[in-house]
């Protein structure tokens, strides 16, 4: 597998993102993340999605810091600080949930775990909680689901997919920018930017999409149904938390709130006039929420 590795001088002068990058190796790939609020507190994993990395996280990590709370953002293995795998195929649903795992589990040892999954991180998050349900005391769901390929996608989704795969450029701040309701400064799509000086770079970008389960017969649809029969049994605290301008996953709130016996008789948020990226639209909202969450459900 060929890996490059952003230069650091690309992520210099992050607006609202001072936080120093931590690293750990995972079999020779490189995985960054940052953390905030004191290392004893009780951990918060703030898995980011397709395209964005854990500077999609900036307004919600001095809530959580703030509320005493670790909050942990790693990158995902092709995104942000993390190191890039140059080819589409070196990505699979597979290899992605189990870097997530050996960061969290084998190189922190994180028990305890409160789960913020927004889009991928929700995919690769909810596999993780159904897995390993002793690692976590709480699942908080922003705008994601956990597709098996037996129900069809949104066409605005399928839309999604095949801009990612046949345009000749990918800018990633416009694909931030078209999920949110606000328009971001131009500091902030610099930002989202920085992790991808060249298209060589974008390999993880390019893949996401097309891991994501949209046939009964995926490579990942038969993990997916055994995480749902999991998660049908999950009996610890389950907030959905979305937006209500989502068209990509707002169907799947719903579905998790019937589904998840952790999420019976909670008040679940909306939202409201926030995108899909709902970080960028009402980050302190819903850092907000997840700390109110955590205190309200002590362990």
């Amino acid at each position: 597998m060929r890996l490059l590795r952003t230069p650091e001088e690309r992520f210099a002068d992050l607006p609202g993102f001072g936080y120093p990058p931590h690293y750990v190796q995972l079999g020779g790939i490189r995985l960054a993340y940052v953390q905030a609020g004191p290392p004893d507190g009780e951990p918060v994993l703030l898995l980011h999605g397709e395209p964005s990395w854990s500077f999609l996280y900036r307004s919600v990590l001095p809530v959580l810091a703030a509320a005493g709370l670790n909050a942990i953002a790693p990158d995902l293995i092709g995104f942000g600080r993390s190191d890039k795998p140059t080819e589409i195929a070196d990505h699979s649903y597979a290899r992605h949930v189990e870097w997530i795992r050996a960061f969290a589990f084998d190189h922190l040892g994180l028990t305890g775990l409160t789960l913020v999954g927004h889009d991928w991180g929700g995919l690769i998050g909810l596999r993780l909680v159904a897995e390993h349900p002793d690692r976590f005391a709480r699942v908080v769901a922003a705008n994601t689901g956990l597709p098996t390929g037996d129900q069809p996608m949104p066409d605005v989704w399928l839309r999604f997919r095949e801009v990612v795969r046949t345009a000749p450029a990918l800018s990633v701040s416009r694909l931030v920018q078209s999920g949110c309701q606000a328009t971001l400064p131009a500091e902030v799509r610099t930002a989202y930017d920085a992790p991808f000086p060249s298209a060589a770079f974008t390999a993880a970008v390019r893949a996401m999409p097309g891991l994501v389960p949209t046939t009964p017969d995926d490579p990942a649809s038969e993990a997916n149904r055994a995480a749902w029969q999991q998660l049908a049994r999950w009996d610890k605290p389950f907030l959905a938390a979305f937006s209500d301008q989502d068209p990509i996953t707002g169907a799947m709130g719903p579905v998790l709130q019937r589904t998840v016996p952790g999420a019976a008789g909670l008040a679940h948020p909306v939202i409201h006039g926030a995108g899909h990226f709902l970080q960028e639209d009402a980050g302190g909202q819903l850092g907000a929420v997840i700390a109110d969450f955590v205190q309200a459900h002590p362990r």
